[in-house]
């Protein structure tokens, strides 16, 4: 088993804030997919998303994995919320470390994320329309989180601190 650390899940899930403690707590370096992006390209994913398609951006992910598998990447990512829909990419995850998956009821992420404009697939919608749509990505989304994941943490009811606790537990007796 590789020792990096992957978090995958649907967006609000977490992902970033517990990769963040995570990385701290064992003294690695910490990605985010997302941000790696943005700063490789010198767009924002909203600009990726409306310029170039979604597709464009899905492959964009693609080659990011594979970058990092090439240069031996060491530590803990992030990864966008719909980047384990490929299953490509789920295989570069699992080759790259073990996968977490941050799992979250619609609801938790509709509270997670209200407010939050940054969202390009949540854009434009009404409360109830943002929530009908969580429901609808997650709904396809699951079996893939599910499928590309070697652990799945219910990240509703728990911080992020406790999230990266039972990860780094499950690390541990995992080490082979």
């Amino acid at each position: 088993m590789k020792d990096n650390i992957i978090l995958t899940g649907y967006m609000g899930a977490g992902k970033t804030s517990t990769g963040v403690l995570l990385a701290h707590k064992t003294d690695q370096v910490f990605i985010d997919t997302d941000k790696r992006i943005e700063t490789d390209t010198g767009r924002k994913i909203s600009e990726i998303f409306e310029t170039d398609g979604e597709e464009a951006f899905r492959a964009m992910e693609t080659e990011l994995l594979k970058k990092l598998l090439d240069e031996g990447f060491s530590g803990v990512i992030s990864c966008g919320g719909g980047m384990p829909v490929r299953e490509e990419n789920r295989k570069l995850l699992k080759d790259l470390g073990t996968v977490f998956y941050l799992k979250v009821r619609p609801e938790t992420v509709a509270i997670r994320l209200s407010g939050d404009s940054s969202r390009p697939l949540l854009a434009g919608e009404t409360e109830e329309g943002r929530l009908n749509k969580i429901r609808s990505m997650l709904d396809i989304r699951d079996p893939f989180y599910m499928s590309g994941a070697d652990a799945v943490i219910p990240a509703d009811d728990i911080s992020n601190e406790e999230a990266a606790y039972e990860i780094l537990t499950y690390m541990e007796m995992h080490r082979g």
